[in-house]
């Protein structure tokens, strides 16, 4: 058929024989009219294959039931994304009288249509490192699945990594001045801060301005301390006098 982006091709043969459900891994700049060509192709290339077919990225696992279920989850949007076609063979097994005996499939697109955020576990680097460890004390061997680590979905700005690299070192309490003063009223819940934050927002913070933040967060003084001190300038004058 010609489709350029079509990374992998990936029949579920548990149970399902092969011929059922079929995976189809492709690469994420792929046009959404191609995926759909891929989706068709592989329906109608076999008879009574192609019961299920599910579209996919690259980083989604076509062996692993769990992978897929997560991107029909979250990258499908049902109303848009799925296609049922009619009037299919059944193929081989138990035939059901329903519908003159013609069975159906279903094409579903579950792959990236916009940029996420990224996936919330650590980078692979602090994975790996974690592993080395993790085998150094002789604990029991690890059979990870993927995702194992955090990566890129597309939607990370330079303040996010800003943010990120200030974690890393300890510098947290920076960040939770910052955003202290980003509390706001007039949004609905669940509105997701690239939407209120202009262009100037999503970029790293400049070097004075994080120095400035970074001594406010470490020079103040609990009020309770404050209290303490003065009282104790108090009685140290009240001695003075009565000598």
């Amino acid at each position: 058929m010609g489709i350029k982006g079509v990374k992998k091709v990936v029949m579920h043969e548990p149970l399902t024989n092969l011929r059922k459900v079929i995976s189809i891994v492709v690469d994420r700049k792929m046009p959404q009219t191609e995926v759909w060509r891929a989706l068709y192709g592989a329906a109608s290339l076999l008879r009574s294959g192609g019961k299920m077919v599910i579209a996919v990225n690259e980083d989604i696992d076509p062996d692993n039931a769990d992978a897929l279920l997560w991107a029909m989850s979250y990258r499908a949007n049902f109303a848009l994304d799925l296609q049922v076609l009619q009037n299919r063979d059944p193929g081989h097994g138990p035939r059901s009288p329903r519908n003159g005996g013609m069975d159906s499939s279903l094409l579903i697109d579950a792959t990236l249509k916009d940029n996420f955020p990224p996936i919330a576990l650590p980078k692979k680097e602090f994975m790996e490192n974690a592993k080395a460890i993790w085998e150094e004390l002789g604990l029991p061997k690890l059979k990870p699945e993927a995702p194992w680590h955090g990566y890129s979905l597309g939607d990370w700005s330079e303040r996010n990594e800003q943010m990120a690299q200030r974690a890393v070192k300890g510098d947290y309490f920076i960040t939770g001045e910052e955003i202290a003063k980003m509390r706001r009223k007039d949004v609905a819940m669940n509105t997701e801060i690239k939407h209120v934050m202009d262009d100037e927002g999503r970029k790293a913070l400049p070097d004075a301005k994080k120095a400035k933040v970074q001594a406010k967060a470490t020079t103040k003084v609990p009020r309770k301390a404050k209290t303490t001190a003065k009282s104790s300038a108090k009685t140290t004058a009240k001695k003075s006098v009565k000598k």
